[in-house]
């Protein structure tokens, strides 16, 4: 038996096309899944690469503090 996402063989069962309508709604939910998925490792991967790191900054208040004994 061959399932595709574009064409759904013909199956004489009622409920038997139906779990395989539902099998093969599945895979093309879970391959839009991955897909989406890969989309967003990959673009969080391009704009870490792409920020600069940031300049350090320190304040300068509470960097002095005077102690009286």
């Amino acid at each position: 038996m061959n399932i595709s996402g574009t064409s759904l063989p013909a199956v004489s069962g009622s409920g038997q096309g139906r779990e395989l309508y539902s099998a093969a709604l599945s895979k093309k939910q879970q391959l839009a899944d991955g897909a989406a998925a890969l989309a967003l490792i990959e673009g969080a991967a391009q704009s870490s690469s792409a920020q600069t790191p940031a300049k350090s900054v320190t304040a300068s208040l509470g960097n002095n503090v005077n102690i009286y004994v």
